[in-house]
């Protein structure tokens, strides 16, 4: 009979000998000795050693011997100090609970798979199919309290800066955010359809109109998009938004929050959080996304090779494109295979190629990259590479070159074990490019979202042939080489919203169907505004080292969209569509 516990497994200490305990979990280990039998009980808080003997009563050791792994156990017993040496192995490895009473409440199926280490030998499938067994593994069961006690964090240093928590709705009208989104036919308005937010973007603008001030919500957001590791369909985001307020304001309210959250997980603070403009992040890294955690900063060489006339290098200066280079220091010991493997690692970027040079004992130059100049050593002096160091330069356009480079450079250091991995380096990106050019359909859009103030500076360029060139109010955080936030200050003027659609060429009447709402509002006396999200999801995958955004969400979807446990989506019956005025032409 289910009686209620006294302690949970993992709780027990050697000040507890003595105690009469009720505890109750599953059988992580269950070991017959022929007259002893051990086992080992665990729940959420940890595991603890029952111990049947002949100290226990006949009927307890008769029941303990039918305990199988997994196998739901409630044990009456004695707590007592082991009598040998203490099991450094279990935080409750210097005592034991000699049972007077075993109760097996109910048993199990043969497992799967194993739920200890092992288990992550199993393929993802099968785990994700028996998703209630998978997280029954302490690694994932501490995942999903790093998030529990990261989202009380966040709540509580929010509230105490004055903000208030305030949902939005889930079922809304489709608005363009970068994604296609999810849909939901409405029973009761024939042929019209709700869409899934991908962010609450709209409603936190407007609950400032409304005069809410400081609002924030850990909300669930929802994007059909192709997936990657650390992409799922639904995600959780951690929104907040303030008026009133400078950027320099909403950027402290960031690193206050992320601080916060870091104190409470791992115990110590963020520390400095640089600040360096777009384009700056470009130049130094090749990506708006740079990890600080160690050097082989890029060095733009387009000028100092602008007369070089080795073919591949002349070919992107006369192209209009550009030279970069980083150093490895103590490089030269790559060999010809790693340095291929690098050079087919930047073509997935668009690079023709990679030319590498390595600097002898006596300083010259060896490799493709020495034929870049006539004079190595002003080009070693303008790196700063010495003997035993390795040149890798990239040629061509731009973006491509950063692209690849940029990658390369994260990708190098992984290789060579050169990345702290206990190291947590903060920095701002700012000042991010307000439009970039969609090519395929000749027109401008907008690289954050269309609700992004430009820089006060740069208002007077939007709509002339000089839209390349807008800088917008926007603003990331990154953390070794990963987004956590993205935000911006916004508009707040009805007139500057209409200019900006205007340049994304969205005409009045589809501004009015698509946005009327917004602008409406905004024209009822809109305050300043700014705020930002983090990627929740993301953020325990970094303060857990998880691999896969699915190792911190508690059910998560495959990267083709699939709840395998669940097995959704699954089709529904002609009834149920047709009550939703709906229609398959996808055969069953």
């Amino acid at each position: 009979m289910l009686v209620a516990r006294t302690h949970t497994c993992g709780e027990l200490r050697a000040d507890h000998a003595g105690a009469e305990v009720v505890l109750q979990g599953w059988a992580a280990s269950a070991r017959d000795r022929g007259g002893v039998v051990f086992l080992v009980l665990r729940d959420r808080s940890g595991l603890v050693q029952v111990t049947l003997d002949d100290r226990c009563p006949p009927e307890a050791l008769t029941v303990a011997k039918a305990v199988r792994l997994e196998y739901v156990v409630q044990v009456k017993g004695r707590v007592e100090r082991r009598a040998g040496r203490a099991n450094e192995a279990m935080a409750t490895g210097e005592i034991e609970v000699i049972a007077t009473e075993v109760e097996i409440l109910s048993g199990t199926r043969p497992l799967p798979f194993a739920l200890d280490e092992r288990g992550a030998e199993a393929s993802e499938e099968v785990r994700l199919k028996h998703r209630y067994l998978d997280l029954r593994r302490p690694h994932l069961q501490r995942n999903l309290m790093v998030r529990h006690r990261g989202s009380m964090a966040v709540r509580q240093a929010l509230d105490a800066l004055g903000f208030v928590e305030v949902e939005t709705p889930i079922l809304t009208r489709s608005t363009p955010e970068g994604a296609r989104d999810y849909l939901v036919p409405s029973r009761v308005h024939p042929g019209h359809w709700y869409a899934l937010p991908q962010s609450p973007q709209i409603f936190k603008q407007i609950l400032m109109v409304a005069g809410m001030d400081r609002y924030f919500q850990i909300c669930r957001c929802f994007r059909d998009e192709d997936l990657r590791v650390d992409r799922q369909p639904e995600f959780t985001q951690i929104d907040v938004e303030l008026s009133f307020c400078s950027r320099d304001q909403v950027l402290e309210v960031a690193e206050q929050v992320v601080d916060a959250l870091w104190r409470e997980v791992l115990g110590h603070g963020i520390g400095e959080v640089v600040r360096m403009s777009y384009h700056e992040a470009m130049d130094r890294f090749g990506v708006d996304a740079p990890d600080l955690r160690f050097g082989m900063e890029l060095s733009d060489l387009t000028e100092h090779l602008g007369q070089s006339s080795f073919p591949p290098l002349r070919r992107a200066l006369d192209e209009g494109g550009a030279i970069k280079a980083f150093v490895l220091s103590s490089g030269a010991d790559a060999s010809r295979k790693v340095l291929d493997g690098w050079t087919d690692f930047v073509r997935n970027y668009g690079l023709g190629g990679l030319l590498w040079g390595k600097v002898k004992p006596d300083g010259s130059l060896s490799g493709p990259a020495a034929k870049a100049t006539d004079e190595p050593s002003t080009l070693l002096d303008a790196l700063g590479a010495g003997p035993g160091d390795l040149l890798l330069l990239g040629a061509g356009p731009r973006d491509r070159v950063n692209a690849g480079l940029g990658r390369l450079r994260v990708h190098v250091a992984k290789e060579r074990d050169l990345i702290d991995e206990g190291l947590y380096r903060f920095c701002w990106v700012l000042d991010f490019p307000m439009f970039e050019r969609d090519e395929d359909e000749g027109r401008w859009v907008a690289a954050h979202h269309p609700f992004t103030s430009p820089r006060a500076d740069h208002m007077e360029l939007l709509g002339t042939d000089r839209m390349n060139e807008v800088l917008s109010d926007a603003y990331d955080l990154v953390c070794n080489g990963s987004e956590l936030l993205s935000g911006s200050i916004r508009i707040h003027r009805e007139e500057v919203q209409q200019k900006v659609f205007e340049a994304l060429g969205i005409s009045p009447d589809e501004q009015q169907a698509r946005f009327g709402f917004l602008l409406e509002a905004l024209a009822h006396g809109a305050p300043p505004h700014g705020g930002f999200a983090f990627g929740f999801d993301r953020l325990v995958m970094i303060l857990t080292g998880a691999t896969s955004i699915r190792d911190v969400i508690a059910f998560p979807k495959t990267t083709s969209a699939q709840d395998l446990m669940s097995g959704a989506p699954s089709q529904v019956g002609a009834q149920e569509l047709a009550d939703l005025h709906v229609r398959s032409d996808v055969e069953g």
